[in-house]
């Protein structure tokens, strides 16, 4: 491939300026649905983590609590 062509390839005909940033935005949507998933899984595990742990909490105290009534 010669320079000139390559050129011209990325001038895609005099219509580049709509065309590259056409794949920009298609390639940042692409990484944010990528990205999103991923994002939303760790924060519902953190989450469960949480409601377990004071789930836990809560039992362990009932337990204390009628083991000391009786």
């Amino acid at each position: 491939m010669s320079d000139s062509s390559l050129s011209t390839f990325l001038a895609m005909g005099g219509y580049a300026a709509y065309v590259w940033p056409a794949y920009g935005v298609f390639f940042v949507v692409l990484l944010i649905d990528w990205l999103a998933p991923q994002i939303r899984r760790r924060r519902v595990l953190r989450d469960l983590r949480g409601r377990m742990a004071r789930q836990d909490a809560r039992k362990d105290r009932a337990n204390r609590n009628s083991t000391a009534a009786t």
